[in-house]
C-alpha cells in the first residue's frame, strides 16, 4: 500500500504580515491620527480616535475571520504612540515611538552581522520553519549579510529622515514619511532577502547533490571491491590445501 506524502504549504512573508490588506489596515490608525489632528487642532481627539480606529479594525479582522496579527500591532504601537503623544502634549509625539524604535531595529540587524548571525536569515528560517544549516557555509551566510544590511540601512534612513522631520516639527510630513518609508522600502529589503535566500536554497540544494553522488560513488567502490575479492578467492586455488592434497596422495602411492 503506497501513501502519497504531501507537505503543507507553507504561508509567505506576505501572508504572514497579513497580506496586502493587512498591511492597510495596520497604517489607517495613523492617517486617522493626523487628519483628525489637523482637522480639530485637538490633541486628544486625535489620540482617540486613532485608539478607536486600531479597536475597530481588529473587530472588522476577527469577524472576517482573518488574522488580527495586524490588529494586535496597531493597537499596541498606536497605544505607545497615544501615550507619548498625551505624555509630550504635543502631536509630533505620536510619530517618537516609531523613531527610535527604527533606532533598535537598525542597530540589532547591524549588530547580527558583526556576529555572524545575520538577522535576515534568522528570521527566514524561523518564519518558514527550516534549519539553520545555512550558517555552516560562509558564501551563505555573506549573502545573508547583504541582505541584512540592507534592513539596517531601512530603518537607519527611516530614523535619519523622521528624527529631523520631528525636529523640524512636521507632523504632516512625519505621517507621509512613516508611511512612504514603511512598507515601500520594506519590500527592497524583502525582495534582498528573498535575493538571498534563492541563492542560498540553490547552494545548498547542489551540495547536497554533490554528496549524494559522492556517497553514492564511493558505495559502488565499495561493492565493486567486495566482488573483485570474492571473484579472486574463488578463481584463485588454495595453495596450502593442494599441497596437502598432493602429499596425501603422496603417502597413499607409497604405501602401495
Amino acid at each position: 500500500m503506497t501513501s502519497v506524502k504531501t507537505e503543507e504549504k507553507q504561508p509567505t512573508v506576505l501572508e504572514q504580515m497579513g497580506g496586502v490588506s493587512g498591511m492597510l489596515y495596520s497604517s489607517l490608525p495613523v492617517l486617522v491620527f493626523v487628519i483628525v489632528n489637523f482637522t480639530t487642532k485637538n490633541l486628544m481627539a486625535a489620540i482617540i480616535s486613532s485608539l478607536a480606529a486600531a479597536v475597530v479594525i481588529g473587530v472588522v479582522l476577527a469577524m472576517r475571520k482573518g488574522t488580527i496579527q495586524p490588529a494586535i500591532s496597531a493597537v499596541f504601537g498606536v497605544g505607545i504612540a497615544a501615550f507619548i503623544a498625551y505624555k509630550t502634549g504635543e502631536a509630533k509625539g505620536f510619530f517618537l515611538f516609531g523613531i527610535w524604535q527604527s533606532v533598535v531595529y537598525g542597530s540589532a540587524f547591524l549588530l547580527s552581522i558583526i556576529v555572524r548571525w545575520p538577522l535576515a536569515g534568522v528570521i527566514w528560517t524561523f518564519l518558514n520553519g527550516r534549519d539553520r544549516s545555512w550558517r555552516e557555509d560562509k558564501a551563505t551566510v555573506r549573502d545573508y549579510d547583504i541582505a541584512t544590511f540592507v534592513w539596517a540601512l531601512v530603518f537607519f534612513a527611516r530614523f535619519v529622515v523622521q528624527r529631523w522631520l520631528y525636529d523640524e516639527d512636521q507632523v504632516g510630513w512625519l505621517a507621509v514619511a512613516r508611511l512612504g518609508m514603511g512598507y515601500p522600502l520594506m519590500a527592497i529589503a524583502l525582495l534582498a532577502t528573498v535575493w538571498a535566500v534563492r541563492r542560498a536554497d540553490k547552494r545548498l540544494k547542489e551540495a547536497e547533490e554533490a554528496a549524494e553522488a559522492k556517497a553514492k560513488a564511493e558505495t559502488e567502490a565499495a561493492t565493486e571491491a567486495v566482488l573483485a575479492r570474492t571473484a579472486d578467492d574463488l578463481l584463485t586455488p588454495d595453495m596450502d590445501e593442494l599441497k596437502r592434497v598432493v602429499d596425501a596422495e603422496s603417502r597413499d602411492k607409497s604405501r602401495d
